[in-house]
């Protein structure tokens, strides 16, 4: 939203450039959801997509919402899922993770904020509780507020659906300012991550 148009062709074809990209990914709108979309789909409106096509690129952005990546062992089916913390509480994750075919599943997770950084109100960490009494695991009181480990959060949702086999978590989009964009620290002129996925 704001964005000029011509910047993001532009660095739409850099990246498909700099990186061989089998195919042009496939961006979605994303708007917090649980919609979870097969990339072979018409529909671009979502917060997650998976494919089971050779050279199919499934694509989300971000700027310090979590990404999920997830595969099945056998690598014939591949996602990447954004999860802020609307989604997680919308319920992404079991979205995501129910569109695979196969219950044994590899998930990794990329840069995402972190807890010490992601201070969130009463009425955040309410929606959480009322999604799953676990979900308080993931936060710290801090005074009135909390602070939110979305890292964690997705973790307790990810093993109540089975994965178990999960890497990363220890980055912080915050923080690392030479790595990642942020929201929280740039505001609307932060720029975003593309984190891709496809099947060789």
């Amino acid at each position: 939203m704001g964005d000029n148009n011509a910047q993001v062709t532009n660095n739409r074809e850099l990246l498909l450039k700099k990186y061989d990209l089998p195919s042009a990914p496939k961006y979605l709108e994303q708007i917090h959801s649980n919609i979870c979309l097969q990339a072979s789909s018409d529909d671009c409106v979502g917060d997650a997509v998976v494919t089971t096509k050779k050279g199919v690129v499934c694509a989300v952005m971000t700027a310090d919402c979590l990404p999920i990546f997830a595969c099945n062992q056998a690598g014939t089916q591949v996602g990447v899922a954004h999860a802020g913390w609307k989604g997680l509480v919308n319920g992404v994750i079991e979205s995501f993770i129910r569109q695979f075919e196969s219950d044994d599943l590899l998930a990794h997770f990329g840069p995402a904020i972190s807890q010490v950084n992601f201070e969130v109100g009463k009425e955040v960490y309410q929606q959480f509780i009322d999604k799953d009494l676990r979900l308080d695991q993931a936060f710290i009181a801090k005074g009135s507020k909390y602070q939110l480990d979305i890292y964690q959060a997705a973790r307790i949702i990810l093993n109540g659906l089975g994965v178990k086999s999960i890497s990363g978590g220890d980055e912080c989009t915050y923080t690392q300012k030479d790595k990642y964009f942020s929201y929280r620290r740039d505001g609307a002129k932060s720029g975003r991550m593309a984190h891709l996925i496809w099947i060789e």
